[in-house]
């Protein structure tokens, strides 16, 4: 038995599995292949005929011949054609179109075709579809992420995957589950490959997510993970510091209570914050009972 061939294959093993978890499912060959040249090109193009008579002529005389005219299908330089570029907003209009956007609405299904049909974030043109929401939208309380993964993304449904699992864990904790919370995600499309959101793909879907807490009008709002607390907050501190406090969140129509505590994925790689982020969950059950929320 060969046990070096085995630890090298338990190595590519544990490549190919962390490539899957952060979002790399497609294989891309080492060398570059022009898609764009394969597809212009005909099946069974008929080769190019032989130089005219007069150009071996001219190349007995000592001229250059002339070169063959390019046909349609070939382009006339050697070098690949350029990629399409797509045409996007200045990022203050595409904040302006979301906020005129969101503004429209008037209920949540009003909301999800509106953004169904925004084309003001890059994001969902690499997107599989919108994520839009899951659970109970007459929920008392209401659960909100950052962003959607790969599991989101093949499903259309926040929180389905490893960290979606550790949160039902955790509604079922206090009681709750997806028919009594309401849960949504700060950004409704996958970013590629799992990346944090730039600072102008969050300003462009907030008029969204926060048109959206205001027409599901929860009780209290929980907001999963440091980027969707500093988001929906307005502050700058890390989760390690806001967790665990009510502050006030201003729908637009009332003020409601919000707490912030540890996003699932990183309670899944540090164990040891399950026990703060326990604490933070019997808060939000002493609220919604009444008993807390100072």
């Amino acid at each position: 038995m060969d046990v070096t061939a085995d630890r090298d294959f338990d190595d590519w093993a544990d490549i190919l599995a962390f490539h899957w978890e952060a979002g790399v499912d497609v294989a891309i060959g080492e060398v570059p292949v022009d898609r764009f040249a394969e597809s212009a090109a005909e099946p069974s193009r008929p080769r190019a005929p032989a130089a005219p008579a007069r150009d071996s002529a001219a190349g007995a005389a000592g001229l250059a011949p002339r070169s063959p005219a390019p046909s349609r299908n070939q382009p006339a330089y050697s070098s690949a054609p350029a990629t399409p570029t797509l045409v996007t907003q200045p990022p203050d209009e595409a904040v302006m179109g979301a906020r005129e956007a969101a503004r429209a609405a008037t209920s949540l299904d009003e909301l999800k075709a509106i953004l169904d049909g925004f084309e003001g974030c890059a994001l969902k043109r690499t997107a599989s579809r919108l994520v839009f929401a899951d659970g109970n939208p007459a929920a008392k309380v209401m659960f909100v992420g950052e962003a959607p993964g790969r599991d989101e993304d093949q499903q259309g449904l926040p929180f389905v995957g490893r960290s979606g699992k550790l949160l039902d864990l955790m509604l079922a904790a206090i009681g709750l589950d997806r028919t009594s919370a309401y849960i949504a995600n700060v950004i409704p499309w996958r970013p590629p490959g799992n990346r944090t959101p730039t600072p102008q793909e969050t300003s462009v879907c907030l008029p969204f997510i926060a048109r959206q807490i205001e027409l599901a009008d929860p009780d209290i709002l929980v907001c999963l993970g440091g980027p969707s607390a500093q988001a929906l907050l307005g502050t700058t501190e890390g989760i390690t510091k806001l967790r665990g406090r009510f502050m006030d969140y201003d729908t637009g129509t009332r003020t409601i209570r919000a707490i912030a505590t540890f996003h699932p994925a990183y309670l899944l790689r540090t164990p040891l914050g399950k026990r703060f982020a326990w604490r933070d969950m019997l808060a939000v059950e002493a609220l919604l009972a009444g008993k807390g929320g100072a």
